[in-house]
């Protein structure tokens, strides 16, 4: 039996999701809190071309720490709703397997650096990143295990509070030591801290693995099992980072740091639906488990229209005042302006895509595979040939500082994910026989008004612009919402009262 307990069927799997929604949105709004400072002193401070050679490397970095969890973020779940085994020793066996993965993983990345670092020279602390991926699988596996137990607070206390503001502070505190080492050391110290804080909650829930022996059988078992899972996380991880590593190596790291700017300002929306995921997983676990296959098509249904209501207002609170928003950063950072309303549209774009995974990954892993596949191969051919395509068009005297050119990458992401959309809503809609997609009409008027808030916003001084434009968007948008969209299991999202009881069985 599943972990997480609900009263009833449907509407107690709703209430469910709601409360660890709701939990986690909390979660999202201190991550913002948070990353916002970061971007303003990485920015203001340390500069562009340092920023971009900074975020080159630890897309690398956060890549192969993905590929060490080998799925387990999602795939834990499934593991311990169908086992007899203790618990504890389940999750112990995925913390070994992520550790041996991300040993081997920090081993190559330290003997090949060019990897991480391919136009410029290794120094200083650079030797630090590669042993970051230990804590960032490691947290992830631990977090994945409390999730399950029905503890979403640890989630957001680790990546959401210590993770983001002890990274902005280390690099404020850091640039005074080094410009050069000041960020890597930062990130350095943040990953450490999200492992404590992933651990220690892991071992208060769990307790010691008593008895416990790694069996390399089993563990091997666990590996091949989570294969698919493995490949559709670092590749639907990888479509948002893909930019990054192309931009690295076809412009400048300046280029590169404007572009990682916007991508960190765009992927906030997509944190919401990583708010679901920890308590999506279980709940749709168990009903395939029970064979209720209409339950789990109206919890993606449900999930769904949550993420893409919450996405569009966000990104039309960002989007239209976008010159405003990287202008906080610096003043060199306002040039990419349209890569953020590029980006923004595909997190959108991208929500019914990535809540379709959620139930795929179960019930038809190796095609939704091979549909992620897809995605990333089309998506690296257009950006290649856009970013050419733009070049013959709009010539200029340095191609290295187009930023013209380098919107292409972002272009080629939101053809791509809404190909993947489609594809993956459809085939999840014909395996569940039911309609899964969370688009409803409401969303249109909601549009319309936010966008007519946000262009009168456009007129009043930068400051009042954020200050009083960016709430007045989110309001408009959000009273239609209210009024027109939401019935009664979607108001369960905001809801204090206890409809569901989440516990550990």
């Amino acid at each position: 039996m599943s972990a997480l307990a609900v009263d009833g069927d449907g509407p107690g799997d709703i209430a469910a999701l709601a409360k660890g929604g709701r939990t986690n949105f909390f979660g999202f709004l201190l991550r913002l809190a948070a990353r916002l400072p970061f971007l303003f002193i990485a920015g203001r401070i340390y500069g562009a071309d340092v920023l971009g050679r900074f975020a080159y490397a630890t897309i690398i970095v956060e890549f192969a720490g993905q590929l060490a969890t080998l799925g387990l973020k999602r795939g834990l779940a499934q593991q311990l709703s169908t086992t007899h085994r203790p618990h504890v020793h389940v999750v112990w066996d995925g913390m070994l397997v992520g550790a041996i993965f991300s040993i081997l993983a920090a081993a190559i990345l330290m003997m090949c650096p060019v990897l991480l670092f391919p136009n410029s020279e290794v120094n200083g602390f650079d030797w630090l990143l590669p042993l970051t991926v230990l804590g960032w699988a490691g947290s992830d596996i631990a977090l994945a295990g409390l999730a399950y137990r029905g503890d979403i607070g640890a989630t957001v206390k680790a990546r959401s509070l210590i993770e983001p503001w002890t990274i902005s502070i280390a690099a404020f505190v850091f640039s005074f030591y080094s410009l050069r080492d000041g960020l890597i050391l930062s990130y350095a110290l943040s990953a450490g801290a999200a492992f404590v804080a992933s651990i220690w909650p892991l071992l208060r829930e769990y307790g010691w693995p008593k008895g416990w022996r790694p069996e390399p059988v089993r563990l091997f078992k666990m590996m091949t099992r989570n294969l698919p899972l493995a490949g559709a996380d670092a590749i639907e991880w990888g479509s948002r980072r893909l930019d990054i590593a192309i931009l690295g190596l076809f412009f400048s790291p300046a280029i590169v740091g404007i572009y990682y700017v916007a991508q960190q300002v765009a992927s906030l929306p997509q944190k919401l639906k990583t708010s679901f995921d920890p308590i999506l997983g279980p709940v749709i676990t168990q009903n395939l488990a029970e064979d209720n296959r209409q339950a789990v098509a109206q919890q993606v249904r449900q999930v769904g229209f949550w993420i893409i209501a919450a996405q569009v207002g966000i990104a039309l609170a960002l989007g239209i005042p976008g010159e405003a928003v990287m202008g906080l950063v610096g003043p060199k950072f306002v040039g990419g302006t349209g890569a953020l309303g590029v980006l923004l549209a595909a997190e959108a774009i991208a929500a019914t895509a990535v809540v379709s995974e959620a139930a795929l990954i179960y019930i038809a892993a190796k095609r939704n595979l091979a549909i992620s596949v897809g995605m990333i191969v089309v998506q690296t051919v257009l950006s290649v040939i856009l970013i050419y395509a733009i070049r013959a068009f709009h010539p200029v005297a340095d191609i290295k500082d187009d930023v013209i050119a380098a919107a292409g990458p972002a272009i080629a992401l939101i053809l791509a994910l809404g190909v993947a959309s489609v594809a993956k809503s459809r085939l999840l809609a014909k395996l569940l026989k039911a309609r899964v997609n969370g688009w409803r009409w409401p969303l249109v008027p909601a549009v319309a008004v936010g966008t007519i808030v946000g262009v009168a916003a456009t007129w009043l001084p930068e400051w009042l612009e954020l200050a009083l434009g960016v709430p007045a968007i989110l309001a408009s948008y959000g009273a239609v919402i209210w009024y027109r969209g939401f019935g009664k299991d979607d108001r369960m999202l905001f809801s204090m009262k206890p409809g569901a009881t989440v516990a550990a069985t």
